[in-house]
């Protein structure tokens, strides 16, 4: 699977456990990404860091985590690395139809911090009982806007987007940098 420097696989596991263990066992994908990018930009602008470290792409109906989409589509089975998912499908989550993800465990909260859950029960209970159409609609903001279709949205324009000023996003760009350049 195509791997992003900062993404945290384990982490973004245990996000989308968490995430379904709240909805009742049961999310759709298009749900679930507006969830993690909601939560992952609140998380960076307030925090100085993702959840999930995952890089958001522009698409049709708003913005998509890009290693965690390539993940749900080989635990789909529609992709070139489906066989490497057989673990995650087995041991985490699987699909029932092409959109509606099933937890087969529940999350381990070692994964996950204080105020990860925190982000991620705000957006999960803001975006709960929202329609498709609602929740796309509320993920085309300035970032997605400011995005040429299928680009990555910059981590500046998501800050911008959550009312940063302009140091403080310079000061995260330059500490992502730095971590990207550890890895």
């Amino acid at each position: 699977m195509r791997q992003v420097k900062l993404f945290k696989q384990e982490t973004s596991i245990q996000a989308i456990l968490y995430i379904l263990q709240k909805m009742g066992g049961t999310c759709d994908i298009h749900k679930c990404h507006k969830i993690l990018y909601f939560a992952d930009n609140e998380h960076l602008s307030k925090y100085g860091r993702s959840i999930t470290g995952d890089n958001y792409i522009r698409m049709d109906f708003g913005p998509v985590p890009t290693c965690i989409y390539d993940l749900f589509k080989a635990v789909r089975g529609d992709s070139y690395f489906a066989v490497e998912a057989e673990e995650v499908r087995s041991k985490y989550f699987h699909f029932v139809n092409s959109k509606d993800i099933v937890a087969t465990a529940l999350p381990d909260m070692n994964y996950l911090s204080g105020s990860d859950v925190e982000m991620l029960d705000k957006y999960i209970a803001e975006l709960k009982d929202m329609d498709f159409g609602k929740v796309s609609n509320l993920s085309h903001g300035y970032a997605w806007m400011n995005t040429a279709q299928n680009g990555v949205i910059s981590v500046h324009d998501r800050l911008t987007e959550m009312g940063d000023s302009d140091e403080y996003i310079k000061y995260i760009e330059d500490q992502l940098r730095a971590q990207e350049a550890v890895l």
